[in-house]
């Protein structure tokens, strides 16, 4: 595909004014994890803690996307790794409009993470790893999935016949199979107050 005749338009409003006037910053909290290990329960009780902050956020849910912007993907590797190209370039504009964004993604590859990470400027990107043991997920099972999966009825599932890279070197780690939601979201909220990320 040629951008010879693309020519990038700058917003007559910037992302450092729409950061000023909301009074906090725009970033990504990036959560990654095994399925069933807590990322989107834990992302909304976060977003639902911040929205009653008067903090702007918005959560992309890695089930939820595929309903829509990237139902045309499956689940083998090249599919995934698009998946999450898109929804980096996503994130990208919802930062630029001054919101944080909270996806709720396996992605399972590194090299994926730092795509995303890459594309957004310093302090912009930081990667929640939801820690929770493949054997805890598989018995929470709340989508039935890795029934099916140990049945050969989905292919290419993560932690089963697809692997799970787990970060290497995460802002937040959260052990889901230890602490209760509750708890995992004042971690995260502690990190963000410290980091000068959220006012007190």
């Amino acid at each position: 595909m040629t951008t010879n005749n693309i020519v990038w338009h700058n917003t007559s409003v910037t992302k450092e004014e729409r950061r000023k006037k909301n009074n906090y910053q725009s970033y990504v909290l990036w959560f990654t994890g095994l399925s069933g290990s807590g990322k989107s329960t834990l992302a909304n009780a976060l977003a639902r803690y911040l929205f009653e902050e008067n903090i702007g956020t918005y959560v992309l849910d890695g089930d939820n996307i595929r309903h829509g912007l990237n139902n045309d993907l499956g689940f083998d590797d090249e599919d995934r790794k698009e998946n999450i190209r898109r929804i980096g370039e996503v994130s990208k504009l919802f930062v630029d409009s001054g919101q944080i964004v909270l996806t709720a993604f396996i992605s399972p590859f590194r090299e994926d993470r730092q795509q995303v990470k890459d594309i957004l400027a310093e302090n912009e990107f930081f990667e929640v790893y939801v820690k929770c043991s493949l054997d805890e997920c598989e018995v929470r099972d709340p989508k039935g999935l890795y029934k099916k999966a140990r049945n050969n009825e989905i292919k290419h599932f993560t932690g089963i016949d697809s692997p799970y890279e787990e970060p290497e070197n995460p802002a937040i780690i959260v052990d889901t199979e230890s602490q209760s939601v509750e708890d995992s979201v004042k971690y995260i909220v502690d990190f963000l107050v410290a980091k000068g990320l959220i006012n007190n």
